[in-house]
């Protein structure tokens, strides 16, 4: 399955079709262009004039070569990595070759051989560099340091929930024995997904599955108090998403929206797909600031790392709080994630 790592050991190339990846190729290229110029050039007016030359000629490239790669991403993916890496530096080198045969046929460069192998030589030395930023930045934005921190949150929140949810239970044993089995198992089948490998992507019916044991177990202590209203359009359930993306989320929903009132609280859990994006909604009601403290902050701050090591800028998340009509403060959680099948 697909690793935390945005260019994983297994699949070492970039996701040519990532917002993020394309915008580092097109300023990546266009540096190196503008310290040509500026080498090259006498003067900040006549450097300026040699880039503009440059980027007539950089552009058109650059854009096919992208497309190209994007269209022909997951086939890229899933050859060993020294071939990956010398298709894509080949096709920089051939594209830049025949780019300048075509100026040349317009009648706008002279060509030669020798500037067509100059051509070919600088496009695949430009390829190889990049190649080789995406290898450094995969390692530097090693999952390690997120993975135990997203430990520490689990460790943080089983006992919490382990003993409330282990007393609920045995209220239950003797006057609804059956309900007790269930949620004892529901428990179980919990535990034994917070302990998995969180560097793996599931489907999304896996992670609502989740989230919906982990609410019935609350509602066992906390009965009518708590209340959930699902709203599911339009989304593919095979649909990969990190896993423990909502659980912590809903945890602190409950411990900060729930458990201070002894009113019915309501919390909305929405998923909806727009285009290619997947938007995942989480509102709770909460006390004056007390949603944005603590947990939630760690919570937060955790998906936030993890959906940038996942899917780079194509994902993002957004918190706030605020305040109904009616006076009552409620604290709203927005994600956005890239909503397409990738290779496995």
């Amino acid at each position: 399955m697909p690793s935390i790592k945005q260019n994983p050991a297994g699949l070492p190339l970039p996701d040519f079709r990532n917002c993020g990846v394309m915008l580092r190729i097109l300023l990546g290229v266009n540096l190196l262009a503008a310290a040509a110029a500026l080498v090259q050039g006498v003067g900040l007016g006549d450097a300026l004039q040699r880039y503009v030359d440059l980027a007539a000629w950089v552009q058109p490239l650059l854009l096919f070569n992208l497309a190209l790669l994007a269209f022909a991403g997951n086939v890229l993916r899933r050859l060993p990595r020294s071939l990956g890496q010398a298709l894509v530096i080949a096709l920089a080198a051939s594209s830049a070759a025949l780019l300048l045969d075509f100026w040349r046929f317009m009648g706008i460069d002279d060509g030669g051989w020798s500037r067509l192998a100059r051509a070919a030589l600088l496009g695949a030395l430009v390829a190889a560099s990049l190649l080789f930023y995406f290898a450094l930045r995969a390692q530097a934005f090693s999952p390690a340091l997120t993975e135990a921190r997203l430990q520490a949150l689990t460790a943080r929140i089983r006992p919490h929930f382990l003993f409330n949810s282990l007393n609920a239970i045995l209220s239950l044993i003797r006057a609804e024995p059956r309900r007790a089995e269930t949620a004892l198992e529901e428990l179980a089948e919990l535990f034994r997904v917070l302990m998995r490998d969180h560097r793996d992507l599931l489907p999304l019916a896996d992670e609502i599955s989740l989230c919906r044991q982990y609410l019935n177990l609350e509602k066992l202590r906390l009965g009518d108090r708590l209340n959930v209203e699902w709203e599911i359009v339009d989304v593919p359930a095979d649909l990969k998403v990190p896993s423990l993306m909502l659980q912590p989320l809903l945890e602190n929903a409950v411990y900060h929206g729930v458990e201070p009132s002894d009113e019915p609280a309501t919390i909305h859990i929405r998923f909806a797909r727009s285009g290619d994006e997947l938007h995942v909604d989480l509102a709770n009601p909460c006390r004056g600031g007390e949603a944005t403290q603590g947990g939630n902050h760690l919570a937060l701050a955790n998906i936030r790392e993890r959906l940038a090591l996942y899917y780079d800028l194509e994902a993002h998340l957004e918190a706030e709080e605020v305040v109904l009509e009616n006076g009552q403060r409620q604290y709203r959680v927005h994600i956005v994630l890239p909503c397409r099948r990738t290779e496995s």
